[in-house]
């Protein structure tokens, strides 16, 4: 089961991070067209494409990361420094994320706007946190290493 699961997520991830690319990339014609539908895109749409397109920046290099740490699941070796690294750009990716996101506040007020910042906010805080625990048990795992 453990092998079914760790495959699907790897696969999810690549999905996510290639797909996201033709997103980003896509996103000033995609906006183009829904203008035409939608006043509120016709208006911004400057200033959408520049939130959208950084935010989705952000959320690649946050899948990068996670793509990164996930092989050294698959490697068996998770307690290295190289996902502490990946943890803190993943903590820092999502602060700006919420930063560009709260840009958007001054355009247009909604609570999705809101739920969006506070989501980024608690996942820089969570993987900056994670960081820390995952530095500690590498710190550990090498004082018992030494010891054997």
């Amino acid at each position: 089961m453990k092998d079914k699961l760790t495959l699907f997520t790897k696969y999810l991830l690549d999905f996510m991070f290639y797909s996201g690319i033709v997103v980003i990339a896509t996103l000033p014609l995609s906006f183009k067209f829904y203008g035409r539908y939608n006043t509120y895109f016709r208006e911004n749409y400057y200033s959408l494409c520049v939130i959208f397109i950084l935010s989705g920046i952000f959320a690649i290099l946050i899948i990068q990361q996670l793509r990164k740490m996930f092989k050294t699941v698959i490697n068996d070796d998770c307690f290295i420094k190289e996902n502490v690294v990946s943890l803190e750009k993943m903590s820092t990716y999502s602060f700006f994320i919420a930063v560009i996101t709260a840009c958007r506040l001054f355009i247009y007020l909604t609570p999705a706007v809101l739920i969006i910042i506070l989501v980024f906010v608690i996942a820089g805080l969570f993987s900056k946190v994670l960081a820390g625990v995952f530095d500690k048990a590498i710190t550990y795992k090498l004082e018992n290493d030494l010891t054997i």
